[in-house]
C-alpha cells in the first residue's frame, strides 16, 4: 500500500510539473507579445536573447542529401533527368496552350535537382522525345519508369506517359491525342475514381486493326499516393512470357498476364451465337402452369372483404362525438394581404382540439376493422410442371468468322518515343528521372540514384513524431479526442489503481477491547497451531500407554498414579480447547 501510495504520489506531481511548464510556457509567450508592442526596450533585449541563443545549444542539425545527377549504368533506351535545366535539343514541345517548365520543386529538399514541371491550369500539354534508338518486343522484358510529384495536390487530371508506336509518319511536332501509342502507362485521377493505367493497343492479326487492351484494376488502396505531395516511383515490367508487374516506390501494387488479366480479352471467342437464328413460335419457355383440371371450390366467395368491423368493440366511456378531432386556431389571424377574390375565403389552420387531449377520442365513433375469418380472395387454379416446357432459347453456336489466337501478346508493335499528353485541372505536377531499358537491374540502380535521394531527402526532412500528429490532427479535428483518449486515459487508469485500492480493515485494539469481538493476531494464530500440535501430541502419549500397560495387577497398582496423572492431562486439554 505504501508502494502504491508513493507511485500515486509522483504521479500527480507529474502532472503538476507538466501543467506548471504549459502556464510558464504561456506565460512566456505573453510576455513576449508584450516586448513586442514597447519597440524602444525590445531592440536592448533581443540583443540578449541573441547572445544567450548563441550560447545555448540548439537542435542537431537535419541531415542534409547531397544531389548527384543520374548516371545510366548499363543498356537503356532513353534516360531523362532534366538537370540540364532545359529542354532544348532533346525535347519537342507541341505548341499549345500549356506551358512546361524546368525547374526545381517549390518545396524542394534536395537543392540542384530539377524536373519537368507542368504550368497550367486547364490547358492542354503535349511534350515529347525520341528514344536512343526504338525498343522491338523480342525476347528482352520491357521496364519503363518515372517520377511524378503532385505539388499542389490533384483534382482532374492524368500524369500517365505513352510510349509512341514507331511508325513511318510519326512527326513529334504533330504529337496529339490521336497520335499511335503502344502503351499507356501512368497515374490519372478524376473526383474519387484514382486509376493506374495500363493500356496497351493489339494489333488484330487478321485485320490489322488495333483495339485497346486495359489491365485489370490494381486491389491496393492509391489514394495516399495522391494526395500526400510526394514524389512517387511509377515502375512498370513487361516480360516475354506475357506477365506483366506494375510497381509504385518499388513495391507491388497490380500484376498479371496480358492473355489472362486484359479487358477486352486479347483473344476472342472460338465460338458466337449464330446472328441469323430465331427462337421459334411454338417454343415453350414456361417451367410452370396453371393446372387445366382444377376446379374453384363452389364455397369460395370471392367477394368477401379483407377487413369487416368488429362486432365485439364497445365504445370507450367518455368519447365525445359531438366534439371534433381538429378545430380552428382560434389565436391564426388572416394576413393582412389576404385577397378573398385572389386567394379565396380564409379559413384559420386547424389544430387539435385540446378538449379531446383528455378524452379516449373525439368525433363519430366506429368501431375497428379486423381480419376477415372467411376471407379467401381471388381464386387461382394452382401451377404445375408444364408438361411442354423445352427450357429457356438460345441461338446456336457457330465458328467465330473473326477468330483468332495470339499466344504472345508481348510482341507488340515497337515505339521510338515517349510522350506526355496531358490535361490537367491541377498545375504544377512535377516528371523526373524517364528511364526504359530491358534490364531490371540498371533499372533499379538508376532508381537509387535518383529517386531514391529525393525518398532519402523527403524522410530527413520530415517533422518529428509529435509533429506530424499535431499537423494530422490540425486537418482533422477529431483527432485530438483520440490522442486525449490514448494518452490520458492510461494515466487516470494507473492514478485510480494507486490511490483507491481496497486496503484489509483495520479496528483499533480499544474497540475489540470494547466489544470483545476476536482479534486477528498473527502470533496469536501462531500460538493456536503450537497448541493444536501439543494436544495431538499429549493424545498420542495417551493412547501409547494405555497400549504398553503391562496387566492387570500393575494397573490396579498404579492406579492412583494413573489417575492423577489422566486428570492432569485432561486438565491440560481443556484449558487448550479454551485457549
Amino acid at each position: 500500500m505504501e508502494l502504491k501510495m508513493r507511485l500515486c504520489v509522483a504521479l500527480l506531481s507529474l502532472s503538476l510539473c507538466l501543467g506548471l511548464m504549459g502556464h510558464v510556457r504561456a506565460q512566456e509567450e505573453a510576455d513576449d507579445v508584450e516586448m513586442d508592442v514597447e519597440d524602444a526596450i525590445d531592440d536592448m533585449r533581443e540583443e540578449d536573447v541573441e547572445e544567450e541563443e548563441e550560447k545555448a545549444p540548439g537542435p542537431p542539425p537535419v541531415p542534409t542529401v547531397t544531389y548527384r545527377a543520374p548516371e545510366p549504368m548499363g543498356e537503356h533506351y532513353f534516360a531523362e533527368s532534366f538537370d540540364k535545366g532545359t529542354l532544348q535539343g532533346s525535347w519537342c514541345v507541341v505548341l499549345c496552350v500549356g506551358k512546361w517548365e524546368v525547374e526545381e520543386m517549390k518545396d524542394t529538399k534536395l537543392p540542384g535537382d530539377k524536373g519537368l514541371v507542368l504550368k497550367s491550369k486547364a490547358k492542354h500539354h503535349a511534350i515529347s522525345a525520341l528514344l536512343l534508338r526504338p525498343f522491338t518486343f523480342d525476347t528482352k522484358p520491357l521496364i519503363v519508369q518515372y517520377e511524378v510529384n503532385f505539388q499542389t495536390g490533384i483534382d482532374c487530371g492524368g500524369a500517365y506517359v505513352k510510349l509512341l508506336a514507331q511508325t513511318p509518319d510519326l512527326d513529334l511536332e504533330e504529337f496529339v491525342d490521336k497520335t499511335p501509342y503502344t502503351i499507356m502507362f501512368g497515374p490519372d485521377k478524376c473526383g474519387e475514381d484514382y486509376k493506374l493505367h495500363f493500356i496497351f493497343r493489339h494489333k488484330n492479326p487478321k485485320t490489322g486493326e488495333f483495339e485497346e487492351k486495359h489491365a485489370k484494376k490494381p486491389d491496393a488502396d492509391l489514394r495516399t499516393y495522391y494526395t500526400d505531395k510526394k514524389t512517387h516511383l511509377y515502375t512498370l515490367v513487361l516480360n516475354p512470357d506475357n506477365s506483366f508487374e506494375i510497381l509504385i516506390d518499388q513495391t507491388v501494387v497490380n500484376s498479371g498476364n496480358l492473355l489472362n488479366d486484359m479487358t477486352p480479352p486479347i483473344n476472342p471467342p472460338a465460338e458466337i451465337e449464330d446472328p441469323d437464328d430465331h427462337k421459334p413460335e411454338d417454343w415453350d419457355e414456361r417451367p410452370k402452369i396453371q393446372d387445366p383440371d382444377s376446379v374453384k371450390p363452389e364455397d369460395w366467395d370471392e367477394d368477401a372483404p379483407a377487413k369487416i368491423p368488429d362486432e365485439d368493440a364497445v365504445k370507450p366511456d367518455g368519447w365525445l362525438d359531438e366534439e371534433p378531432e381538429y378545430i380552428g386556431d382560434p389565436d391564426a389571424l388572416k394576413p393582412e394581404d389576404w385577397d378573398e377574390d385572389m386567394d379565396g375565403e380564409w379559413e384559420a389552420p386547424q389544430i387539435p382540439n385540446p378538449i379531446c387531449e383528455t378524452a379516449p377520442g373525439c368525433g363519430p365513433w366506429e368501431r375497428p376493422m379486423i381480419d376477415n375469418p372467411n376471407y379467401k380472395g381471388k381464386w387461382k387454379p394452382p401451377m404445375i410442371d408444364n408438361p411442354n416446357y423445352q427450357g429457356v432459347w438460345k441461338p446456336r453456336k457457330i465458328p467465330n468468322p473473326d477468330f483468332f489466337e495470339d499466344l504472345h501478346p508481348f510482341r507488340m508493335t515497337p515505339f521510338s518515343a515517349v510522350g506526355l499528353e496531358l490535361w490537367s485541372m491541377s498545375s504544377d505536377i512535377f516528371f523526373d528521372n524517364f528511364f526504359v531499358t530491358s534490364d531490371r537491374t540498371v533499372a533499379e540502380r538508376w532508381a537509387a540514384d535518383g529517386w531514391g535521394l529525393k525518398k532519402a531527402a523527403e524522410g530527413a526532412a520530415e517533422p518529428g513524431l509529435v509533429n506530424q500528429m499535431i499537423t494530422a490532427a490540425e486537418e482533422r479535428p477529431w483527432l485530438w479526442i483520440v490522442y486525449v483518449l490514448t494518452v490520458a486515459l492510461p494515466l487516470v487508469l494507473i492514478i485510480v489503481f494507486c490511490c483507491t485500492g481496497k486496503s484489509p480493515a483495520s479496528t483499533s485494539a480499544a474497540e475489540y477491547k470494547k466489544t470483545d469481538a476476536p482479534q486477528p493476531d498473527v502470533k496469536e494464530e501462531a500460538e493456536d497451531e503450537e497448541a493444536k500440535e501439543e494436544e495431538s501430541g499429549l493424545i498420542d502419549k495417551h493412547k501409547s500407554e494405555e497400549e504398553d500397560s503391562p496387566g492387570e495387577a500393575e494397573d490396579a497398582a498404579g492406579s492412583d498414579n494413573k489417575d492423577g496423572d489422566t486428570s492432569n492431562e485432561v486438565e491440560q486439554l481443556m484449558l487448550l480447547e479454551e485457549h
